[in-house]
């Protein structure tokens, strides 16, 4: 059969700089918000005349950090415990045959300076993430509402948050920098529970994750018989390693 070609049509500029940590589906972390650049020779004004009127956008995307590790007929699955295989055309696995990725996201507005670009949230796209199509979100034909699927009816179960007096300081020098409220973003991205699914909770672990310029370390922690994550300490990167 014909190989095809295809070239991004833009960039997504989005505050997740790795993949660990990133929500596993788009909505999850409503509050978080990314932009969708246009590149050349695509970035013409009217190439995104009358998108505004929509609420809601779809991305197909290019999982570009995993395409050089090559696709799985089998993976295991976040949701089934990390342990159970299914085919990979049953899920949403980044190790796929042609590595596309499928989102959709609010658009927020549209902007045409000082380039073409869609400011979006809800967004599950790590910055970098090239986009290879933009199309609206139609309600009456893309919404089923009789949709069905056996492992997946339901948002997954959250954690709860806490996030440290030195890490709430952080936070709200970063709210009095950016205008952006990372208390929130974080409890909104951590209580997805980031740890791989096959891992057991750790108290001793240390995790991190990098959102926009600053480290994210937390620690599991069993309050009054339940687990839940605090948030110990964010820092700025070191943007010179």
């Amino acid at each position: 059969m014909k190989a095809f070609n295809l070239t991004p049509v833009a960039v997504v500029h989005s505050p997740y700089k790795e993949k660990f940590g990133i929500p596993r589906q788009p909505q999850l972390a409503p509050d978080v918000e990314a932009s969708v650049e246009l590149v050349a020779p695509f970035s013409r004004p009217e190439a995104l005349s009358g998108l505004a009127q929509a609420s809601h956008i779809w991305l197909q995307f290019i999982f570009h950090q995993t395409i050089d590790k090559g696709w799985k007929p089998t993976v295991r699955p976040p949701r089934l415990g990390g342990n159970k295989r299914l085919g990979v055309f049953a899920t949403r696995a980044t190790h796929r045959p042609n590595a596309l990725g499928l989102s959709v996201v609010k658009l927020l507005r549209v902007e045409q300076t000082p380039v073409p670009r869609l400011i979006i949230s809800g967004c599950d796209l790590l910055d970098g993430t090239p986009v290879l199509d933009i199309k609206p979100y139609i309600p009456y034909v893309d919404s089923v509402a009789e949709a069905t699927h056996a492992f997946a009816e339901a948002e997954p179960q959250k954690i709860a948050v806490h996030i440290s007096p030195p890490a709430s300081q952080q936070c709200e020098e970063f709210y009095r920098e950016k205008g952006i409220d990372l208390t929130e973003l974080l409890g909104q991205i951590l209580s997805q529970d980031p740890k791989p699914a096959y891992q057991t909770f750790d108290a001793e672990r240390v995790y991190g994750m990098r959102l926009f310029d600053k480290n994210i370390q937390w620690q599991y922690q069993l309050t009054d018989g339940q687990w839940l994550i605090n948030v110990t300490a964010i820092t700025a990167q070191d943007l010179s390693a």
